[in-house]
């Protein structure tokens, strides 16, 4: 089984290698895979949704010219179909669950300051101020009990606890945000997030539709305010 904190990088590297080129994933393609993620969509579903989507598309430019794929959108319809051949395949089968050890590059002390870099952020955040100072506050407290449980073994339980706390804290940060940000703002992304989301929205449902533009206006208000994110997805790799 891939690591847990795996799955931003696989999907990244599996889209760029079988598009050809190295693209940089834009907005849209990292509000649709944390929305893939916050769905339990696994990570063995996409990458085949993604092959699928792309055996299928050369197996047409063969026939006639077509443009080339700019976006992982264009592959969504395609990963929704191989989460549910996943899911019929996986029925009524029974699956263990194991500890996992903690993986190279989550490290307590990389873990430790990823946490105090983004306090060190919010201490300098220009709105919001209440909810970014008391976010500091918690996350230099995480970070110490990170560093004080250096002397024990982290799992890849360990850290999925820590990854659901920090995703309820930027939950509660995002919603102090959008309270405090000006109507025009929040406007002008959600009609942003429309624009850039209209050439799939036949490949997308409507509830993935509504968790991509909500992960999208999320994305563009913390890079709008320069606040940064917290799970360790966004960890740095240095």
């Amino acid at each position: 089984m891939l690591n847990y904190f795996n799955y931003f990088t696989e999907i990244e590297e599996r889209f760029q290698r079988r598009r050809g080129t190295i693209l940089l994933l834009s907005t849209l393609d990292w509000a649709l895979i944390e929305s893939w993620r916050e769905a339990g969509i696994p990570l063995e579903a996409v990458l085949r949704g993604i092959d699928a989507a792309f055996d299928k598309y050369e197996a047409r430019q063969r026939r006639g010219r077509m443009r080339r794929v700019n976006g992982l959108a264009w592959c969504a319809q395609a990963v929704m179909q191989a989460a549910e051949e996943l899911r019929e395949a996986a029925a009524g089968t029974a699956s263990a669950t194991t500890a996992s050890a903690l993986e190279s590059g989550f490290e307590h002390e990389r873990v430790a300051a990823h946490l105090e870099a983004a306090a060190a952020a919010l201490d300098a955040a220009v709105v919001a101020n209440e909810a970014c100072t008391a976010t500091a506050a918690r996350l230099r407290t995480l970070a110490a009990e990170t560093r004080a449980a250096e002397t024990k073994e982290a799992t890849a339980h360990d850290l999925e606890a820590l990854e659901r706390t920090l995703t309820v804290l930027e939950e509660k940060l995002f919603a102090a945000l959008t309270a405090a940000a000006p109507e025009e703002l929040l406007v002008g992304l959600k009609e942003h997030a429309a624009r850039e989301l209209a050439p799939y929205r036949s490949r997308m449902g409507v509830v993935q539709l509504r968790q991509v533009e909500r992960q999208f206006v999320q994305k563009q208000l913390l890079v709008n305010y320069n606040l940064p994110r917290l799970s360790l997805f966004y960890m740095s790799q240095q």
